[in-house]
């Protein structure tokens, strides 16, 4: 049999022709003279089709049968090379299937653990390595796939450099507790939570940068929404206003979107995840609006009978049953603006007239997702940084860096980190974030 191979995905453009498949047999199915196979590549998922007779036409009878019979005892994950004949099959979801005309087994499979049925999630996490193979997970990874791309094709047509911000560091971007720490040759060093503040000095030596990596929180969350380890896009760029910097999130977030809609629809319909909203976000504007004003918005609400959240009170920080009513009122992605300063960062720049407040947003997705962005201007005033840190009782040293940058030469400057993980389960559709990475890092999970 040829060695040359087409994938699954791309076996429309070989209707009418015989091509070879490298695939694995996801599942059988079939009796008497015809076998069905559930094939797949990575790529997607395929039936081929098997009939006795045309077998033994083929290779004479006993060949055939034993080909057939080949086909008929095939186990789950067993690789194969399957030569056939690519045809219109309307009855399916895919569109094609595929007239098997030869097999060739590659490696066998013998007792795989995930099968056809229902499994609790502690065993599907304990077997990751292998559930990565179902149909939903394979979904997952392309949607992922399809938001990496966009990002960078994003950055590239909006005059973005990709700029590297280091993992290990000796300080925290928001002088959080929640840390990772290690010893760095006798020294303290720390898993990095955000390259924003090494980010900074991209954008003063580079103009517009963006870095993308994992990034670490020493959280003891137990949330659908929260890992361990997961991977961040920052963003920085200088000479903006807070809207401009609001403007460039906003087209960013429909850009990955689209991009799904683009590269990954199939995906999508694995999923069964409704396009016809996704495409709503992309084409409706986001809503803006200030924390003060949701703050009055919840409580005016509060007593409705799908106010499923707490009271709050004006210097509270959101929970997730706030972000999850706000963004199902306005029934689109929203941007909450204008945070108080005590429950933000020490590095965001306040309202000018307004120092209890500082000009930062929270990106909140629909449909229970919540913060999927979290961005701000920076402060670039060292006189004011200086003081803000001293207020806190932050320790200069380990800042030095970042005080120089507003030494020489600052500028206004803002930007934003997404957490992409959060994006693909919006995106996707999907309630728990553990799906959205290959291998998840969670409170009580490292392996495998």
């Amino acid at each position: 049999m040829s060695k040359k191979t087409v994938s699954i995905i791309d076996v429309k453009n070989h209707v009418g022709e015989e091509v070879t498949i490298g695939a694995w047999v996801a599942n059988k199915s079939g009796k008497g003279k015809i076998a069905f196979l559930q094939l797949r590549d990575g790529s997607a998922f395929f039936q081929g089709v098997a009939f006795k007779p045309n077998f033994i036409e083929k290779f004479g009878e006993e060949e055939g049968l034993a080909k057939f019979d080949t086909i008929k005892k095939l186990s789950q994950e067993t690789s194969v090379l399957v030569k056939g004949i690519v045809k219109e099959d309307e009855r399916s979801k895919f569109g094609y299937e595929l007239d098997i005309t030869d097999i060739d087994i590659i490696g066998a499979s013998t007792d795989y653990p995930i099968t056809p049925k229902e499994h609790g999630t502690d065993f599907l996490m304990d077997n990751r390595h292998l559930w990565l193979r179902s149909r939903k997970q394979m979904a997952m990874m392309q949607i992922r796939n399809a938001i990496i791309y966009a990002t960078y094709d994003f950055f590239d047509q909006n005059g973005f450099i990709k700029f590297d911000s280091p993992i290990l560091s000796g300080n925290a971007a928001e002088d959080s507790t929640e840390l990772f720490e290690t010893d760095y040759f006798g020294n303290p060093a720390f898993l990095s939570q955000s390259g924003q503040l090494y980010l900074e000095a991209g954008a003063m030596a580079l103009g517009r940068v963006f870095d993308f990596g994992p990034v670490f929180r020493a959280e003891k969350s137990k949330t659908r929404r929260h890992l361990t380890e997961f991977w961040m896009m920052d963003a920085e760029y200088p000479f903006v206003s807070h809207e401009e910097s609001l403007d460039l999130q906003e087209a960013y977030v429909k850009a990955l979107i689209q991009g799904v809609l683009d590269r990954a629809l199939h995906a999508l319909e694995v999923l069964e995840r409704d396009t016809d909203l996704l495409q709503k976000y992309v084409s409706e504007p986001f809503k803006r609006i200030s924390y003060d004003e949701v703050i009055d918005l919840l409580q005016e609400h509060e007593k409705d009978a799908d106010a499923d959240y707490e009271h709050i009170e004006r210097g509270d920080d959101f929970g997730s049953p706030h972000e999850t009513w706000v963004s199902n009122y306005f029934g689109v992605p929203t941007f909450v603006t204008n945070y108080p300063a005590a429950i933000k960062a020490f590095y965001m720049k306040p309202v000018p007239g307004n120092p209890e407040r500082v000009l930062c947003a929270d990106l909140l997705a629909p449909e229970g997702y919540g913060e999927i962005i979290g961005g701000s201007m920076r402060e670039e005033d060292y006189d004011a940084l200086v003081a803000k840190m001293d207020e806190l009782g932050m320790d200069k040293s380990e800042y030095e860096f970042y005080l120089d940058l507003r030494k020489y030469g600052s500028v206004p400057h803002g930007g934003f980190g997404i957490g992409i993980e959060r994006m693909v389960t919006f995106v996707a559709g999907t309630k728990h974030i553990r799906e959205a990475i290959p291998f998840p890092r969670m409170l009580h999970r490292i392996k495998p």
